[in-house]
């Protein structure tokens, strides 16, 4: 496959994985409030499933930008929404940038704590990064439908 087939296919690629990340952490929730020990099998796996999810999709997301370079690409999309669709799609990415910075150490620090059976580090820890991995999921699905659906150049 070429780059510039692949350079079209990977942000629904990218889009996908995120929506499924966000399945997996609704999930992962929805199995901790439910019985904290019944269900902490099912809420560890659907978080390793969203973890493992969102690294792939960090990479993929990574290459599109390395390949768009390679066929003289602009690294960045154009948005091509007028009027009140410019006033929600650039705050909505300017956070969800801002913030999926933020996620890497702090899903990192509550997987560590988590591994380490340190779950009252790791529920303190999950309180912050729990809500903020899923606001970085969801909006990265509603960048990727500004960009590539409902406003595509």
């Amino acid at each position: 496959m070429s780059n510039e087939s692949l350079v079209y296919l990977l942000p629904s690629i990218n889009a996908s994985l995120n929506a499924t990340a966000t399945v997996f952490l609704t999930l992962g929730y929805y199995f901790i409030r439910k019985d904290k020990e019944r269900f902490k099998s099912a809420h560890r796996a659907c978080m390793l499933s969203a973890f493992t999810l969102s690294v792939v999709f960090l990479t993929l997301y990574l290459a599109h930008k390395y390949l768009k370079t390679t066929i003289g690409a602009d690294i960045n999309t154009t948005f091509s929404g007028t009027g009140i669709w410019r006033w929600v799609y650039y705050p909505m990415l300017l956070t969800h940038v801002l913030l999926a910075m933020l996620i890497v150490p702090l899903v990192i620090i509550t997987f560590l704590h988590a591994l380490k059976a340190q779950f009252d580090k790791h529920r303190r820890w999950a309180r912050w990064t729990f809500p903020i991995w899923y606001y970085v999921s969801v909006t990265g699905v509603l960048v990727y439908f500004f960009l590539y659906q409902w406003f595509p150049v």
